[in-house]
């Protein structure tokens, strides 16, 4: 029982943490279109749109191990995307932009708002001896998300910066 009630305490926290350090990348979805297309280049010269498309686009990594966990104590999907990005991360970071350049930007704002839910909602329908059957499925999921969410917190700032100041001078 004990076993029982710190894996759910892990699952709180993880949602907790994750939640926290998205919020910032909401403010994504306040920028104008132009805002959005145009490129920073203190943020290796992505734009908003390319930031979310990377960010969101990994958390559909997430969301279909979370959704396989829901089913099975196993996620195939978690291995398939590890060694994926081990192979070819890179590669696979240039088809998520170029993919996400194309869409129009309504649907880039409705994944921005939409998916990081839907992988909460993915993450709550686990069960906990899920979880528990494998330790290391909470941990890919927090490296996909939190991890990855820290390590583009500057270029957010760069983006959301870049857009302030052209709304001043402006």
């Amino acid at each position: 029982m004990k076993a029982r009630s710190r894996l759910a305490a892990g699952v709180r926290e993880f949602l907790d943490e994750e939640r926290a350090a998205w919020r910032p990348f909401e403010a994504l979805g306040e920028l104008t279109d132009a805002d959005l297309d145009e490129p920073s280049p203190d943020a290796h010269g992505w734009s908003g749109r390319d930031l979310i498309g990377h960010v969101v686009g990994w958390l559909g990594d997430g969301l279909d191990v979370a959704n396989e966990l829901a089913v099975d104590a196993r996620s195939p999907a978690r291995e398939r995307s590890r060694r994926a990005f081990a192979a070819r991360g890179d590669e696979i970071n240039a088809e998520i932009q170029a993919a996400w350049r194309l869409l129009p930007l309504a649907e880039v704002r409705r994944r921005l708002r939409d998916v990081p839910e839907e992988l909460r909602r993915a993450v709550t329908a686990v069960p906990a001896a899920h979880w528990n059957d494998d330790p290391g499925n909470l941990e890919f999921l927090h490296v996909y998300t939190v991890e990855h969410y820290e390590e583009h917190v500057a270029d957010l700032a760069a983006i959301l910066s870049a857009a302030a100041l052209e709304r001043d001078a402006g």
